[in-house]
C-alpha cells in the first residue's frame, strides 16, 4: 500500500514538470509571433534663417592670352631664338625659317614687274602721242584713239597685278619669321632646327605663348546660384601648392547664359599676378560672395527637398497627413537649400522625401523629430 502511493507520487510529480516544461516553450503559432514595430519617419521643425553669404566652389586658372603659333609657309627651321621658360615680350623674333622657292618665286615676280612696267609704259607713250596728234583734224580717228586708250589701260592692270604678286611674295617670305604677338612665357616648344614645318591639316604648332602675369580666374556657376552672384564683388581664392596663402580677384566677365551640357553659367575673375607665384591650369578653391535674398527665407536639408517632374515641393505633416507644398529655391550651400512658399515657422516637415510619399496620405508611422 505504502509502495502504490509513492508511485503516484512520482507519476503526478513528473507530469506537473511536463506540464510546466510546456508552458514555458509554447508550441501554438500565437506564442511564435512577435509584435510589428511601426515605421519611423524622421521629420524636423521648421525655422527661419539665412545661409552663409559666400559659395564654395573649384575653379581654374588659365592664361589671360594663350596662343600656339603655326608656320604660315611650307619651310624648314633654320634658327630658334626661344625655348621653353623663355619670357618675351610683343614682337620679339623666335624663330627664323628658310624656304629655297620663294627666292626664286621673288625673283620671277619682280621680273614679271619689270617687264609689265615696260609694256605699260610702251603703251602709254604711243596712246599720248595719238592723242597729241589728234589735236590736227583728220589726222587720227576717234576709234585708233580709243583702241589706244584701251591698251594702255589693261597693259597698266596687268602692271599693277605683277606688282600685287611680288607684294604677295613678300608677304610670304615675312612668315619666314615668327614673332611674339603678345609679351607672356614660352611654354612650348615642338620642333628643332632643321624641322619642316607648314600649314595644313595634322600641323603641330611651333611654340605654344601664354601670358602669366595677369590670369583668368574661371569658375562654373550652377544655376541654383547664378541669380544671387554679387558682379561687383571681390572673390577670395587658395591654391593647394600655396598652403596657407589667400589670393583675391574681382569679378569681371559673366557669361549671362547657361551652360547646355552643365546648366551652369561661366564666370570669370582678373587675377594679378606680376611675381607669377600662380600658374596656368592650377584648381584654387574659390569663395564667392553671393547677394542675400530680402525676403525671409526657411533653410531646409537638401534631403527634404523633392525635385519631382511636377515641380519642386517640400513635404508637410498635417494632422497625420502628408501634404506636398510648393517651393522656390534660392542660394544652396553646405548640403543646405533656402527655400520660399507657403510655409511658416513651426510647420513639421519630412527630413527625406521621395516621390513615393504620396500626397494626402497617412503619415504611416511615428514620428520622430530631429
Amino acid at each position: 500500500m505504502i509502495k502504490t502511493t509513492k508511485r503516484i507520487g512520482a507519476g503526478l510529480a513528473v507530469a506537473a514538470m511536463v506540464a510546466g516544461w510546456q508552458g514555458c516553450n509554447p508550441t501554438s503559432a500565437e506564442g511564435e509571433k512577435t509584435p510589428e514595430q511601426p515605421p519611423v519617419v524622421s521629420a524636423f521643425l521648421l525655422t527661419e534663417g539665412t545661409l552663409p553669404d559666400t559659395l564654395s566652389i573649384p575653379g581654374e586658372l588659365v592664361a589671360f592670352q594663350y596662343v600656339d603659333l603655326y608656320a604660315k609657309v611650307s619651310s624648314f627651321v633654320k634658327r630658334l631664338y626661344a625655348d621653353v621658360g623663355s619670357e618675351v615680350r610683343t614682337g620679339q623674333l623666335l624663330a627664323v625659317m628658310e624656304a629655297p622657292e620663294l627666292n626664286a618665286q621673288s625673283e620671277g615676280a619682280q621680273s614679271r614687274v619689270q617687264s609689265q612696267e615696260a609694256v605699260y609704259l610702251a603703251s602709254k607713250a604711243t596712246y599720248d602721242r595719238l592723242l597729241e596728234t589728234s589735236k590736227t583734224p583728220g589726222t587720227i580717228s576717234q576709234n585708233d584713239l580709243d583702241v589706244a586708250r584701251a591698251r594702255q589701260q589693261s597693259d597698266y592692270a596687268q602692271y599693277q597685278a605683277a606688282k600685287a604678286a611680288l607684294k604677295e611674295v613678300h608677304d610670304n617670305r615675312s612668315y619666314l619669321e615668327i614673332r611674339a604677338p603678345f609679351p607672356g612665357v614660352i611654354t612650348a616648344r615642338n620642333v628643332s632646327a632643321g624641322a619642316y614645318v607648314g600649314p595644313g591639316a595634322g600641323a603641330v604648332p611651333m611654340f605654344t605663348l601664354q601670358e602669366q602675369k595677369k590670369l583668368r580666374l574661371v569658375v562654373k556657376l550652377p544655376e541654383s546660384n547664378a541669380g544671387v552672384l554679387d558682379q561687383n564683388g571681390m572673390v577670395r581664392f587658395t591654391v593647394k601648392s600655396l598652403p596657407g596663402q589667400q589670393f583675391t580677384a574681382k569679378t569681371s566677365r559673366v557669361s549671362g547664359a547657361l551652360d547646355n551640357r552643365l546648366r551652369a553659367q561661366h564666370v570669370e575673375m582678373d587675377v594679378l599676378n606680376a611675381d607669377k607665384q600662380l600658374l596656368p591650369g592650377m584648381i584654387p578653391e574659390v569663395q564667392i560672395p553671393l547677394q542675400a535674398g530680402k525676403e525671409a527665407s526657411f533653410v531646409i536639408p537638401g534631403s527634404a527637398l523633392l525635385n519631382s517632374s511636377q515641380g519642386i515641393y517640400v513635404i508637410k505633416l498635417v494632422n497625420g497627413k502628408t501634404v506636398w507644398v510648393p517651393v522656390q529655391t534660392g542660394v544652396q550651400t553646405a548640403g543646405k537649400v533656402a527655400v520660399y512658399g507657403d510655409l511658416k515657422a513651426g510647420d513639421t516637415l519630412i527630413t527625406t522625401v521621395t516621390e513615393e510619399v504620396r500626397n494626402g496620405a497617412p503619415a504611416g508611422g511615428k514620428i520622430n523629430l530631429q
